[in-house]
Parts: structure tokens; C-alpha cells; sequence
């Protein structure tokens, strides 16, 4: 994870102004691990968010692999920062992921807070889906 986190940070880091990051958001977002159409259902619906976003998870091997899809290109951008890092993980991992790097390429203060209460909720469902498979596993 600390080396995906240090590989955005540093991409960030390559760019003079915030038209230039978000432009990079945007690019992100087409690379999106697409979710399939049968998950963009109310079930996988994010709360919370001003534009749709769906977020499953799958869970093999222990660890989390998500996939994800937006109708706006920047919160396909947004939702790929987290996939990017924390896809692929286990739960405990994820859990105690503290997502420092979204602070360190300075991302919260450069979101409107309608996008920034968007990103607070999809942190908060991947901590979720985490937290759900981890309790699984204790039993």
C-alpha cells in the first residue's frame, strides 16, 4: 500500500497547479476498474455523494478487490485514488490504512465541499466493506 501511496503522491507531486491535478484525476478515473452492470444497483449505491457512485467489493483470498463506476469523470477519478491503493488488500490492512497521501497531494482542500463530503463517504463504505469481511473472518 505505502508504495502505491508514495507513487501518487510523487505523480502529484509533477504538476504546478491544481488545473493540471485535476486533469490527472480525470485520467485516473479512465482507468477505473469498471464494475460490472448487474452491481450499479441501488445496493452498491454510495450514500452521501452528490454524483452516482457504486463500489462492490469482492472478496478472494482474504483480501478486497473493488470495482467501481461513477456518471461524473472527476468522482471516477476520486473513487480510483482509493481503489488504486486499497484494492487488493485485506480487511485489517484497509482498516488501518490512515489514507495520509489524500491529504499529502492535497486533495481535501482543492475539492468543493459537495465532492469533499463525496470522498468522505467513500472512504467511509470501503472502511465499511472492510469492517463487514474482517467480522466474517472472526467468526
Amino acid at each position: 500500500m505505502k508504495e502505491k501511496e508514495q507513487q501518487l503522491i510523487e505523480e502529484f507531486n509533477m504538476f504546478d497547479d491544481w488545473m493540471d491535478k485535476y486533469n490527472y484525476i480525470i485520467e485516473l478515473g479512465k482507468e477505473l476498474p469498471m464494475i460490472e452492470e448487474q452491481y450499479k444497483t441501488a445496493d452498491y449505491l454510495i450514500d452521501g455523494c452528490q454524483s452516482q457512485v457504486w463500489l462492490h467489493p469482492e472478496y478472494q483470498d482474504g483480501k478486497i478487490f473493488f470495482t467501481a463506476d461513477s456518471d461524473a469523470i472527476i468522482t471516477k477519478g476520486i473513487v480510483n485514488l482509493l481503489i488504486f491503493v486499497l484494492s487488493g488488500h485485506t480487511p485489517q490492512e484497509i482498516l488501518n490504512n490512515d489514507l495520509s497521501y489524500i491529504d499529502a497531494i492535497g486533495l481535501k482542500e482543492h475539492l468543493s465541499p459537495t465532492r469533499s463530503n463525496g470522498l468522505a463517504s467513500m472512504i467511509k463504505q470501503v472502511k465499511l466493506y472492510a469492517l463487514a469481511y474482517q467480522s466474517k473472518e472472526n467468526q
